[in-house]
């Protein structure tokens, strides 16, 4: 805990045995009071895994549920646990858990109610490997959606991520796709309630065991991401009611 702020952090899970147990080993646990585990219909040992290793809240998926559907039940789940500040890990080892601490001070002192891990800042992605055609993609997204819902974050692209137990207690997250674009309704859903968003610089890793969509699924998630932000333009000037921001 900081401050009696009870910290969890979730883990969305999906073929991730290979690189579980060296995440979980630097998560800062003299201030992390639990770990939720979901583990998304893997066809590896992952949930066996984590059991080993001694992740006590773990659920398993009967069927994929995508990863969307995956973050809903580890934000229900933290939540349902007395969560204060849940913090997004991917245990692919694609980020570093020793940055909890500095997202954690940020909430639990009040400063910012949601963090977001930025691959941008600091040239990150480039130096960890991301794809020139996924860092591309990833600027023009951003630079639209930034003039779109009126922010001016980094990106809007990172899996690590951080927020308070008002955050997600404001937000209808449950109604969000179940796909990639989950994330970006999210965020969506964060700047339409006005809630500040800090970015702190995140180093990268890109390798073989790491997370990724192929070409295919990024063009689906980028037509997505354009959608939630037209649609989320269209609400903020009055001339379109989308139910995911009410």
């Amino acid at each position: 805990m900081i401050d009696g702020k009870k910290i969890i952090v979730v883990m969305p899970a999906y073929n991730a045995e290979n690189t579980l147990e060296k995440t979980y080993g630097e998560i800062p646990f003299e201030i992390v009071d639990d770990v939720v585990l979901v583990d998304d219909k893997s066809s590896d040992n992952t949930s066996e895994l984590a059991k080993k290793i001694g992740i006590k809240h773990i659920i398993v998926h009967e069927k994929n549920k995508g990863y969307g559907g995956n973050q809903k039940s580890c934000y229900n789940k933290a939540l349902e646990l007395g969560a204060d500040i849940v913090i997004m890990l991917h245990p692919d080892y694609q980020y570093t858990p020793k940055l909890i601490h500095s997202i954690s001070y940020l909430i639990a002192n009040g400063v910012y109610p949601v963090v977001l891990g930025s691959r941008i800042l600091g040239n990150g992605a480039l130096k960890g490997g991301m794809p020139i055609y996924k860092y591309i993609a990833n600027r023009f997204l951003t630079l639209t959606q930034n003039i779109l819902v009126g922010q001016k974050l980094s990106e809007y692209h990172t899996g690590y991520r951080a927020f308070s137990k008002e955050v997600l207690e404001s937000i209808k997250y449950n109604e969000n796709s179940d796909d990639f674009v989950f994330d970006n309704q999210m965020l969506s859903q964060i700047i339409y309630k006005k809630f500040e968003i800090a970015e702190i610089t995140c180093p990268t890793k890109y390798f073989d065991e790491a997370s990724s969509i192929n070409f295919k699924r990024s063009m689906t998630y980028g037509f997505g991401v354009l959608g939630t932000s037209f649609k989320h333009f269209f609400t903020r000037i009055g001339l379109y009611n989308w139910k995911l921001l009410k």
